[in-house]
C-alpha cells in the first residue's frame, strides 16, 4: 500500500469519524472512486485507534471523570458524577453491542455495503438531522442527561451499523430531539464514540488476531497518527463553530452526496 494511499484513508477516517457525515460511507466509496483495494485489518484497526486517541484527549476532563467513577459504580454506587456519566455511557452502548454483533454475525453488515445503501441513507438521515436541528433546543445540558435520554440515544445510535447513517450524526439528531443544545448534543454524542470505538476496535482486533493480518504493522502506525491528528482537528473545529453555526452545511453536504449517489447507483 502506498504512502499516499494510507495517509488518504487515515484523514478521511480522521475527518468523518466525528463530523455527522459518515465514516463508514466515505471509506466504502473509497475504492469505488479510487480502484484502490480495500485497507485490510490492520490499518482498520489503527484508524480507529488513532481517532480514540484523539476524542479522549479533546475530552479528557470527562473522560478522567468518568475513568475516576467506573471504580465506585464496579462497586454497585452511582453516587458521583463521574460513576453516573460512566453508567451513562454503559448504557448509551448496549443497544448498538447487541444489535451491532447480530449483525456481523449473521453476515449482513457485508450486504449493506453497496453505493444504493449510503446514498439513500446520506440523504434520509441528513434531512432528520436537519429536522431535529431546526425544531430549536429546549435548553438541555450536557448535565441534565438521563438513563432514559442515554437508552433512547443508544438505540438511535444502532442506525447507525447503516453505511452512510453517521454515528455521530444520528447521536446528535437524537440529543437535538430529546431538546439538548447543539454543543451539548455533539458533546453526548462524542462522548458516546469512546466505548463504542473501544467495542468496534476490539471486535476488529479479534479478527486480526485471528486471521494473522500483523504483516502491516508499520503502515497501521502511520495511519494511526495521521487518524488521530486529523480528527483532532475535526473535533477542534466543529466544536467551535457550533457556537455559531447550525448543522446545516452538513446537511447540505449530505444532501449533495446522497443525490450523487443515488443517481450513480441507479443510472
Amino acid at each position: 500500500m502506498s504512502l499516499l494511499h494510507i495517509l488518504l484513508l487515515a484523514v478521511i477516517q480522521g475527518v468523518t469519524e466525528f463530523l455527522p457525515i459518515s465514516s463508514s460511507g466515505h471509506l466504502i466509496l473509497l475504492p469505488y472512486l479510487t480502484g484502490t483495494p480495500d485497507q485490510g485489518l490492520t490499518i482498520d484497526v489503527a484508524v480507529h485507534l488513532g481517532t480514540l486517541g484523539a476524542v479522549i484527549l479533546f475530552f479528557r476532563r470527562d473522560v478522567g471523570q468518568a475513568a475516576g467513577g467506573l471504580g465506585r459504580l464496579v462497586r454497585g454506587k452511582a453516587d458521583t458524577p463521574g460513576a453516573r456519566l460512566a453508567l451513562l455511557l454503559i448504557v448509551a452502548t448496549i443497544p448498538v453491542m447487541i444489535v451491532g454483533y447480530s449483525i456481523h454475525r449473521a453476515g449482513l453488515d457485508q450486504a449493506m455495503r453497496s453505493v444504493a445503501v449510503i446514498g439513500w441513507a446520506m440523504l434520509i438521515f441528513g434531512i432528520v438531522l436537519w429536522w431535529a436541528d431546526r425544531r430549536g433546543s429546549t435548553g438541555a445540558q450536557a448535565e441534565d442527561w438521563t438513563l432514559r435520554h442515554a437508552w433512547i440515544m443508544g438505540l438511535w445510535q444502532c442506525l447507525a451499523l447503516i453505511p452512510g447513517t453517521s454515528r455521530s450524526g444520528i447521536t446528535i439528531t437524537a440529543a437535538l430531539k430529546l431538546g439538548y443544545r447543539r454543543e451539548d448534543a455533539a458533546r453526548l454524542s462524542m462522548l458516546m464514540s469512546i466505548p463504542t470505538i473501544i467495542a468496534s476496535a476490539g471486535l476488529l482486533g479479534l479478527e486480526l488476531v485471528r486471521n494473522h493480518d500483523t504483516a502491516r504493522l508499520h503502515e497501521g502506525a502511520i495511519a494511526a497518527v495521521f487518524a488521530f491528528a486529523s480528527a483532532l482537528l475535526a473535533l477542534w473545529l466543529m466544536m467551535k463553530l457550533l457556537r455559531t453555526v447550525s448543522f446545516a452545511p452538513y446537511v447540505a453536504y449530505r444532501v449533495v452526496l446522497g443525490i450523487g449517489l443515488l443517481y450513480w447507483a441507479y443510472s
